[in-house]
């Protein structure tokens, strides 16, 4: 007996990218879609495509996207790129302001409710491929400040910000788009250093896990977002109250583990938001097999209740 009560719960926490099976999705109760250069030539299509959107959703969705400025944005066919972070704040604190004010301000237009942005790494590694100038600094407490400037000029503007990537991806050699990184530093370290700007500003309504195997979580390789320690250390030790989204699931640092088994992983470990870059067949069969695994496991089906309540409490604050 299918439980379509369940269904409902399940597809609230995942938000995915367009595509061929996105108006199912929605239909069924999807927590909220993604949006990528691809989907947007012009401020008007733009506006239009989010408008169909909310007209199929069954629940009031995030409609989210990643603008950090620079080498992370989406919105190059409309306009020139804003200054990537590191290069706004090195312009000074009042352009860093005002840039946000501007990207919030047209977030906001466009229909937007929610950005992944800012990233919360402290860029340790001169050599990290993935983070580099999308790190405000490489000293947390710069990091933390402006990391708590940027999300407060996105609340007052009407826009939910999600800091990133937990548990700090400034020292990685390597990029979790492609493998694994590992992160090999001892706990107090990753405390002093890359943990800080998540702890000062763990009021944040929403915190993004990375793709990182950490040596001071986990002995075996594990990314932070499918570990139950990590996710721990969050809930636990910082006592963090928000919703927990994991980077892309179609990322290779953590795609190893199995689609719907790193779903389940995920879950089980505190996770809240599951988020993919698709909308297409293969990630609907992921939604699927969770739920169906959810029938039968007690564990996991409160688990879903709790990440429920968190989704539901947000929305009902900030998308009212």
């Amino acid at each position: 007996m299918y439980d379509y009560h369940m269904e409902k719960l399940v597809y609230q926490m995942f938000i995915l990218g367009t595509g061929d099976y996105l108006d199912e999705a929605l239909a069924k109760g999807l927590g909220g879609v993604i949006f990528f250069t691809r989907d947007i030539k012009s401020r008007e299509q733009f506006k239009k495509l989010i408008m169909d959107i909310k007209s199929k959703s069954l629940v009031q969705p995030f409609l989210s996207i990643d603008q950090e400025g620079g080498r992370v944005e989406r919105t190059e066919n409309i306009h020139e790129r804003y200054l990537s972070p590191r290069y706004a704040f090195n312009k000074g604190e009042n352009f860093l302001e005002e840039q946000n004010l501007n990207i919030a301000r047209e977030l906001k237009e466009y229909g937007i409710n929610l950005n992944f942005a800012p990233c919360a790494d402290v860029n340790t590694n001169p050599n990290n491929p993935i983070i580099g100038e999308r790190a405000f600094s490489d000293n947390p407490e710069a990091v933390s400040k402006c990391v708590k400037l940027v999300s407060k000029i996105y609340r007052e503007n009407g826009i939910i910000p999600c800091i990133k990537h937990f548990p700090g991806h400034g020292d990685a050699d390597k990029d979790s788009h492609l493998t694994l990184p590992k992160i090999d530093l001892a706990l107090n370290e990753m405390e002093n250093i890359h943990i800080k700007p998540f702890k000062e500003n763990i009021d944040t309504e929403m915190i993004m896990a990375a793709h990182l195997y950490c040596t001071c979580f986990d002995k075996e390789p594990l990314p932070a977002s499918l570990s139950k320690n990590a996710i721990g250390y969050l809930r636990n030790n910082l006592n963090y109250k928000g919703i927990i989204i994991t980077d892309d699931m179609m990322m290779k640092g953590v795609q190893t583990f199995g689609p719907a088994e790193a779903c389940i992983m995920a879950i089980l470990a505190g996770i809240d938001i599951l988020l993919f870059r698709d909308a297409d067949k293969a990630t609907v069969d992921i939604i699927e097999k969770v739920i169906l695994k959810a029938e039968n496991n007690e564990t996991l089906k409160r688990r879903i209740l709790e990440s429920n309540e968190r989704i539901q409490g947000l929305k009902q604050k900030r998308l009212a």
